[in-house]
């Protein structure tokens, strides 16, 4: 998951413009055509904020507004529901067909039932545990969330209790309640484990982690084709709203695979369209992305502590940092007050957002000052998108 543990960095901005020409193979479709048919599914919100494109001095500002997403404050149920729909379909033995299931849940909720029983278990540090045991609950499986008691509000932790799942909260950070959550699943796939679905056993535990290391990259690989789908999202409301294509792309990050999706999506095939500059936004506490394009390879930075709570990781996810490394325009890191005070204007200006959703503006007004702006590839003051990437609530 990144090697050598780094102290702080003496800089807090890094930029190669040359990024925009690196491609990579496009995202599959099967995860856009999975979230249509789900049950209450819509498109969030992309609000135009042309006070911020005043203020910024850019050509039009939209807000992607995750804080109302399939009944949950954040976009992290894209990623879930997908990565978990695909693991238990290889658990089961059968193949997800989107295309083919009015209902996907309910038909691998009918799946599930002719199956032993599976819990679902992960680590999270913000919203994706409450995504999984979202997702577990309309599977109608149970599901074990390990998360860090320092690092998550009350209100969040009641959130995941309130979904049906069964909650630790573990003393140190998120790498502490990962190695638990991991320990659970390697303890109960031992060999001299009993052999699941008999009566009176723990039902087989399937690891839903959303960042990856060497051994468990497929599921956060399902995970990030989930978030495709905001991104295509996007691209639809863009035309709709009569703009032109994103020239600036501000992505918070914290192990990186909303990064990774936003990277893949638009450097994704042949390069005929245009390719908008994206920026990289991190906690100052926790710039493991920004630390490990300094440092040119994967790093874990020393914990930290910040609001940014779903930003809060170590190190790059292994499967993101590759596109990371090769696709981002530009990384910074910001200050825990300033993604407060982002926050707050963006919920004046209609948009409800949270601390992490709040990181992206402040990120890009630390990207367009400071003489940090003649840094970028030309062609980032058009069009300027935001991943408000949660809610008041979240």
């Amino acid at each position: 998951m990144g090697s050598g543990i780094v102290d702080r960095l003496p800089v807090s901005w890094y930029a190669r413009p040359f990024a925009r020409a690196w491609r990579c193979p496009p995202a599959p479709g099967e995860a856009v055509r999975f979230h249509r048919a789900l049950p209450g599914y819509a498109p969030t919100p992309l609000a135009e904020a042309p006070e911020l494109a005043a203020e910024l001095g850019v050509e039009r500002v939209f807000v992607k507004d995750e804080s109302a997403r399939l009944g949950l404050p954040t976009f992290k149920i894209l990623g879930a529901s997908w990565g978990i729909h695909r693991a238990l379909a290889r658990h089961y033995g059968v193949r997800p067909d989107p295309a083919a299931d009015a209902d996907p849940v309910a038909a691998l909720k009918a799946v599930a039932a002719a199956h032993p029983p599976v819990r679902l278990v992960a680590a999270a540090g913000g919203d994706h545990g409450r995504a999984v045991a979202r997702t577990a609950r309309l599977l109608g499986l149970p599901a074990h969330v390990f998360v860090p008691a320092a690092d998550l509000a009350p209100a969040a932790s009641a959130a995941i209790r309130a979904e049906g799942a069964e909650l630790t909260e573990v003393t140190g950070p998120y790498s502490e309640a990962l190695r638990q959550a991991v320990s659970e699943y390697e303890a109960c796939e031992a060999p001299a484990a009993p052999a699941s679905g008999r009566a009176g056993t723990v039902p087989r535990p399937l690891l839903v982690p959303d960042t990856a290391w060497p051994g468990h990259e497929d599921v956060p690989q399902w995970i990030v084709e989930g978030y495709s789908t905001l991104f295509a999202e996007i691209d639809d409301q863009l035309r709709d709203a009569g703009a032109a294509p994103a020239g600036l792309v501000a992505v918070p990050v914290g192990a990186g695979s909303l990064a990774q999706a936003a990277v893949v999506h638009h450097r994704g095939g042949t390069g005929t369209a245009p390719a908008p500059t994206l920026l990289a936004v991190e906690p100052e506490a926790a710039p493991c992305v920004l630390a490990s394009l300094v440092r040119g390879h994967a790093v874990s930075v020393a914990p930290g502590k910040t609001i940014m709570a779903a930003l809060d990781r170590p190190a790059p996810s292994s499967l993101a940092w590759p596109y990371l490394e090769g696709g981002l325009d530009a990384a910074v890191a910001v200050a825990d007050e300033a993604a407060a005070r982002a926050a707050g204007d963006l919920t004046a200006l209609g948009v409800p957002a949270g601390p992490c959703g709040g990181a992206a503006l402040a990120g890009v007004r630390a990207a367009l000052s400071g003489g940090h702006r003649a840094s970028l590839a030309p062609g980032h003051e058009g069009t300027v998108v935001l991943l408000s990437t949660d809610g008041v609530t979240a």
